[in-house]
């Protein structure tokens, strides 16, 4: 498609649908976030405002949304108890936007172009499958947990399955609202799973009204209008979307919470500050190259670009007292689900968030959280496709063990230290591979063998070199082959040196090809001579 079909203006038909979308998806993981992080909950929506607004337009992205990491949820628990307020946190969190604005400028963000393909989908269904089971409570109406909390290991001592377990014991003991919470989400997922139906998208209309939207309206609904006479239906309490109420301008400025410049000399809020910068702009690179490969329009998003706009949002948000900000794989996700097209959406869902805390707080406290978990849970369903399963299956071991092994780790742990177990993998197997293919032995006859150098050689090949040489026999021509290889290293050099002399006991002649055209690191002149 051209650039002129993707203009901002000529897609505010599928942009602002799809902004609408997200901020409803949005909406509770901004709270649920901000709880699990044991900040205050407005400290949350702050920073989905920002990331919308601020990041949506400096972001260089067209479908990445940025807001607050459930990822970071953990780090920024600790760092506020370690830190003993939350003003000194919130200072950490701007002094880290600064940061990330020169890791943008020094141009540090090439590093988003080295994580292996096979975790970055890996991250994505397993951000799927967790969310998929973190929403399965939610659904059943058991609302204990926080909505966001991504980690296997929960704030209230309950896990990803036992929680599960408890959300079907509560229905099993008929607890109020259970049963409500159920039809409410199973008669959403129906709407939703038809909305996107061959039958449903032929009708124009369907992509300016989203679907999430909808199962929103309906489910408040059902339970304002039908279910109040039936008490073990209806559903209240924390079954509920909560948004603090701003009753009027005055109360704005009692919302916002600014640092505490005294502590900019305290060590331990640089130390947070570092940590900070370098965690959410490792996990904005992960989350942008993902949003790429889900674009249908396969568009390369600058990554540099995106380090200064996510410090430019991290100082402002901590400048007011918001969390720290990412780019965020699942609203991201919604955001492509719902046909957007350019960064539009994602500004309108900041807008969206920013009314909806002025305004709209009193309304949006009647949607059922059972309505928001049949979203997301078919959000999650996306990221972790059957077909995405089998496609990395068929790519080989060295694809598919870093992709399921991330998987499980992001299950397992949480989504930040499955994606360090993932990578760890990953790098294992692109070394592995390199080490395995670089060298290789061809057998010509009984007493003839070329030993091809197939790419440049460094020390990490010494080891399989001097298991190829162990492989030929006494009495033997060996013919080294460096035609394709452009450099090596001096391990290389003294290996093959090495065996000159190992050559001469066991009786094997050689020669080499390409010689004379190798660089050796250093500079330094050799000749690898017969």
């Amino acid at each position: 498609m051209s650039k002129n079909k993707l203009s901002i203006f000529s897609n505010l038909a599928s942009d602002l649908p799809a902004g609408l979308v997200v901020f409803l998806v949005a909406l509770p993981l901004c709270l649920g976030i901000a709880l699990a992080s044991e900040a205050p909950p407005i400290a949350g929506i702050i920073a989905g405002i920002i990331g919308g607004i601020v990041i949506g337009f400096v972001s260089g992205s067209h479908l990445s949304v940025s807001g607050p990491a459930a990822g970071l949820a953990t780090i920024v628990a600790s760092a506020i108890t370690d830190l003993g307020s939350f003003e000194e946190f919130i200072l950490s969190v701007a002094i880290a936007g600064v940061l990330q604005f020169v890791f943008g400028i020094v141009r540090l963000g090439i590093i988003g172009h080295y994580f292996p393909s096979a975790v970055i989908k890996g991250m994505l269904a397993g951000i799927g499958l967790t969310l998929v089971l973190k929403q399965i409570p939610h659904a059943l109406g058991y609302d204990e947990d926080f909505e966001g909390e991504l980690s296997f290991f929960q704030h209230d001592g309950e896990n990803t399955f036992s929680e599960i377990l408890k959300a079907i014991n509560n229905l099993l003991n008929n607890a109020a609202g259970a049963y409500g919470a159920i039809l409410i989400a199973v008669i959403s997922l129906v709407i939703l799973v038809f909305w996107q139906s061959n039958f449903m998208t032929k009708m124009k209309w369907t992509k300016i009204v989203p679907g999430a939207l909808i199962v929103v309206l309906l489910g408040v609904f059902i339970n304002n209008v039908l279910y109040p006479g039936q008490l073990s239906l209806f559903l209240s309490g924390n079954h509920l979307v909560k948004i603090d109420i701003i009753n009027n301008a005055s109360e704005i400025s009692s919302f916002l919470t600014f640092p505490d410049f005294s502590q900019i000399g305290n060590s331990q809020v640089w130390i947070t500050a570092i940590t900070i910068a370098i965690v959410a702009s490792l996990v904005s690179l992960l989350s942008l190259d993902a949003v790429d490969k889900l674009d249908p329009y396969k568009r390369i998003a600058p990554p540099n670009r995106e380090l200064i706009a996510q410090g430019i949002g991290n100082f402002i948000s901590g400048m007011i007292g918001g969390l720290p900000i990412t780019a965020v794989i699942i609203r991201s996700s919604a955001n492509v689900n719902s046909g957007a097209k350019t960064k539009v959406s994602a500004i309108v869902h900041g807008f969206l968030l920013l009314f909806s805390v002025l305004f709209l707080a009193r309304y949006l406290n009647f949607i059922p959280k059972a309505s928001l978990a049949a979203i997301l849970l078919l959000v999650g369903f996306k990221l972790m496709r059957p077909s995405l399963i089998k496609s990395m299956w068929d790519k080989g071991w060295s694809q598919f063990v870093p992709f399921i092994v991330t998987i499980t780790a992001i299950m397992a742990t949480d989504i930040l230290r499955g994606i360090i177990v993932g990578i760890i993998v990953g790098v294992f197997y692109v070394f592995r591979t390199n080490v395995r293919k670089a060298v290789d032995v061809e057998k010509k006859d009984d007493s003839n063998y070329i030993l091809k150098i197939k790419k440049d050689a460094s020390f990490i090949n010494k080891a399989s070199i001097r298991n190829k040489l162990g492989t030929i026999p006494d009495g033997a021509h060996v013919t080294f082959d460096l035609t394709k290889a452009d450099f090596i290293d001096h391990d290389v050099v003294e290996t093959l040196e090495d065996f000159k002399f190992t050559a001469k006991l066991r009786g094997i002649s050689y020669d080499f090809i390409g010689a004379d055209d190798i660089e050796i690191s250093g500079g330094m002149s050799h000749k690898l001579t017969s």
